[in-house]
C-alpha cells in the first residue's frame, strides 16, 4: 500500500515545506481538496508550484470540482500540469456538493452530473488530440492522465466504470466495503480488466498539542456545514493511526492518504515514522 499526504489548506505560503519534506520522508503523493467558496488555494495553481519545488512525488487534486470549470481549459491545464512534471499529475475529479461553490461559479448544483459525465470523455477526446468544438487543444499529455472518481452517490460510482481508472473513497472504514463493490461490481460488468484502483484518505493530526489543537479546530470549521459536530475529527494518537493503517491494508486499499488540516510541517516527519 502506497502513501499520500494531504496538505492543509490554512497557510499556503508553508506548502512547498510541506511538499518538500513529505518527498524526503517517503511519501509516494500530494494531495489537495477543492473548493471555491473558502479560503483555500486552488488547487491546479498550487500543485503546479508544488511540482517545481519537488522532483519525485505524484500530485493529485482529491477532488477537483469539474462541473465548476469550462471543460477545454480543464483539459488544457491538466495536459500542462501532466507534461511539466513529467507525468506525475493525477486527476482526481468529482461534483461536490455545496450550493456555495456552485452558485459562485454559476452553475446550477442540480446539474452538475450531468455537467460531468459530458465533461469527462471530451477531456479524452482532447487529451488525444482531436478537435474539440473546432479546435485542437494542446498540449498534449505525455501520456493520458491518470483519473480518479471521488464520490458517494450512485452516479458517482458508476462514473468510475464509464469514464475512470480508480475511486477515491473518502468514507470510513465501517461503511466503505459496500461502496468499493459496487465499483468493482460495475467495473466487471463494463469489461473493463483487471480492477480499479482504490484510494482511500483519514484526518490525522501529529505532533505537539498546540499543532494537534489547530488541525482539530481546522477540521470543525472545514465541516461546519455538516452540523455534525466532530464529522472528521482527525485520528491523533499514534496507535490508533497505526491500527487505522493497518485495517485499511487489510481491506485492500492501493494508497492511503492522510489528509493533515493543522499547519504545521513537522507533523511530515511524525507522520512518515507511523506509516513510511
Amino acid at each position: 500500500m502506497q502513501f499520500g499526504l494531504g496538505l492543509p489548506i490554512s497557510s499556503p505560503a508553508l506548502l512547498p515545506e510541506w511538499a518538500r519534506a513529505a518527498e524526503d520522508c517517503g511519501f509516494d503523493s500530494l494531495a489537495l481538496l477543492d473548493r471555491l467558496a473558502f479560503d483555500n488555494p486552488e488547487p491546479l495553481t498550487a500543485l503546479a508550484v508544488l511540482a517545481g519545488a519537488t522532483s519525485r512525488i505524484r500530485l493529485q487534486t482529491e477532488v477537483l470540482l469539474g462541473p465548476l470549470r469550462a471543460t477545454a481549459l480543464l483539459a488544457k491545464q491538466v495536459a500542462t500540469l501532466h507534461r511539466m512534471s513529467g507525468g506525475r499529475f493525477v486527476l482526481g475529479i468529482g461534483v461536490g456538493g455545496r450550493a456555495d461553490d456552485h452558485d459562485a461559479a454559476g452553475v446550477p448544483l442540480s446539474a452538475r452530473g450531468r455537467v460531468l459525465d459530458r465533461q469527462l470523455p471530451e477531456l479524452r477526446q482532447i487529451w488525444r488530440g482531436e478537435p474539440y468544438r473546432g479546435a485542437v487543444i494542446g498540449p498534449r499529455p505525455l501520456t493520458p492522465p491518470e483519473i480518479l472518481i471521488g464520490g458517494f452517490a450512485p452516479a458517482a460510482l458508476r462514473r468510475v466504470a464509464l469514464f475512470a481508472d480508480g475511486f477515491l473513497c473518502a468514507a470510513p472504514l465501517s461503511w466503505a466495503g459496500g461502496l468499493v463493490q459496487t465499483v468493482r461490481d460495475q467495473w466487471a460488468s463494463a469489461g473493463r480488466a483487471g480492477r480499479p484502483r482504490l484510494v482511500c484518505q483519514i484526518n490525522v493530526a501529529a505532533g505537539p498539542a498546540a499543532a494537534v489543537a489547530r488541525a482539530r479546530t481546522a477540521v470543525a470549521g472545514y465541516y461546519a456545514f455538516t452540523g455534525r459536530p466532530g464529522w472528521g475529527a482527525p485520528l491523533t494518537d499514534p496507535a490508533e493511526i497505526a491500527d487505522t493503517v493497518a485495517a485499511y491494508r487489510e481491506f485492500g486499499a492501493d494508497e492511503l492518504v492522510l489528509y493533515c488540516y493543522g499547519d504545521d510541517p513537522g507533523q511530515v516527519p511524525a507522520l512518515a515514522r507511523l506509516v513510511c
